[in-house]
C-alpha cells in the first residue's frame, strides 16, 4: 500500500509517500481501507518528536480516519467487512490502510460523506469532552471560542450552540468570523483589530464569559482569562500560539478555573464519558446541528502541503487527504 512515511524526527518536509507492506489488525482492532483522513496540528508535532506519542520508525502520521472495514481481529465483533466507519488512531491514518481499536471505531451515520467522517472524530470529540465534562457548560451560559474558524474551534462553536449557550466567536480576520457565524456564533470579535477583553465585557454587560475554549494559547490567553466572569472556566485545548503562564492569584480572586482538556485522558481513563460524547455528537449530526466544514481536499501525494496549510493557519475548518475511490 502507499503511505506517507516518517523515518526520522524532523520537518514535515522530510516526509515521503512510499510503498510499504499493509498493517495487520490485532485481536481487538479493525483494518480500514482508508477513504479520507484529516490532518491535525499534532501530526506536525509527532513528526518533530514533540508529541506525547513517539511511534517507532518508520510510521505514518494521521490521528483519525474514515473508510471501509477490510478485516476484523478475532475479538472485534461490532463491525464486519464492508461497514463504513470512522476512527481515532494512535497514528497511521495517512495511508491507504490503517488499523484502529474497535473501541475507538464508530459507524458513519447515514448521509455523512467519507470526507466529513474523516474530519469528524478528533475535532468534534475533543471539543465535546472539553466543553461537556471539563467546562460543564450549561444552557444560557456564554461560551467564548478562540480560533473559532479553525478545525477544532469551529466544532466548539457548533457544540456550544447545540448545548443552548450564547457563543462569542474570536478570530483574526473578518472572513474567519463570517464562517463562525455561518456555524452558529451569536457574536464575533476580531482580536487582530479589537481588544478581546473589552469586547467580551461589552457584549456581556460586564458580566464576562462563563467558559472560554482556547486552542490558541500564547498572548491571547491573558486577555481571555480577563474576559471570564465569576466562576469562569478556561479550557486549555492547545498551544499553537505558545504555552501561556497563568498566575494563580487571577484564578483565586474571581473563583475561576483553568482546566487542561486532552482527548487522550478520555480515551485511556474515561471511555464511558467518551462514548457518551460520541452518542450526543452523532445525535446532533442527525438533527442537522453539526455540519463538518472541509475547506481543502488534497490527494495523498500532497499530504505535506495539507499539514503545512494547517500549521500556517490558513485553514477554515478541516483539511482532508482523500484516498481510494
Amino acid at each position: 500500500m502507499r503511505a506517507l512515511i516518517c523515518r526520522a524526527w524532523g520537518s514535515i518536509d522530510d516526509l515521503t509517500v512510499e510503498e510499504i507492506g499493509p498493517p495487520a489488525p490485532g485481536a481487538d482492532e479493525v483494518l480500514i481501507d482508508v477513504r479520507a483522513t484529516s490532518v491535525n496540528y499534532a501530526d506536525s508535532l509527532m513528526v518533530a518528536g514533540k508529541y506525547q506519542t513517539r511511534p517507532p520508525f518508520p510510521f505514518s502520521p494521521g490521528l483519525e480516519t474514515a473508510g471501509v472495514v477490510a478485516r476484523c481481529g478475532a475479538d472485534a465483533t461490532r463491525f464486519k467487512p464492508g461497514d463504513r466507519v470512522m476512527a481515532t488512531l494512535a497514528w497511521g491514518g495517512l495511508a491507504e490502510q490503517a488499523v484502529a481499536k474497535e473501541s475507538e471505531t464508530f459507524a458513519i451515520p447515514a448521509g455523512m460523506s467519507f470526507e466529513e467522517a474523516g474530519a469528524f472524530p478528533i475535532a468534534y470529540i475533543s471539543s465535546d469532552v472539553a466543553i461537556r465534562w471539563q467546562g460543564r457548560l450549561e444552557a444560557g451560559e456564554t461560551l467564548l471560542v478562540l480560533g473559532a474558524a479553525g478545525g477544532v474551534g469551529l466544532t466548539a462553536v457548533e457544540i456550544g450552540k447545540a448545548m443552548g449557550a450564547r457563543v462569542i466567536a474570536g478570530a483574526s480576520t473578518a472572513e474567519k468570523l463570517a464562517v463562525a457565524r455561518e456555524h452558529g456564533a451569536d457574536d464575533g470579535i476580531n482580536y487582530a483589530t479589537e481588544n478581546l477583553t473589552e469586547r467580551v465585557m461589552a457584549l456581556t454587560g460586564d458580566r464576562g464569559a462563563d467558559v472560554c475554549f482556547d486552542p490558541i494559547g500564547g498572548e491571547l490567553a491573558d486577555a481571555a482569562l480577563s474576559s471570564l466572569g465569576w466562576g469562569g472556566r478556561m479550557l486549555l485545548v492547545g498551544f499553537v500560539g505558545g504555552v501561556p503562564q497563568i498566575p494563580a492569584n487571577r484564578l483565586l480572586v474571581k473563583n475561576r478555573s483553568a482546566l487542561g482538556c486532552s482527548l487522550r485522558h478520555y480515551r485511556f481513563n474515561a471511555p464511558d464519558k467518551l462514548r457518551a460524547s460520541v452518542q450526543a455528537l452523532l445525535g446532533w449530526y442527525a438533527a442537522g446541528k453539526l455540519k463538518p466544514h472541509v475547506s481543502h481536499r488534497l490527494p495523498l501525494e500532497r499530504s505535506v502541503e495539507a499539514i503545512r496549510l494547517l500549521t500556517d493557519r490558513k485553514a477554515l475548518g478541516k483539511i482532508v487527504v482523500t484516498l481510494g475511490s
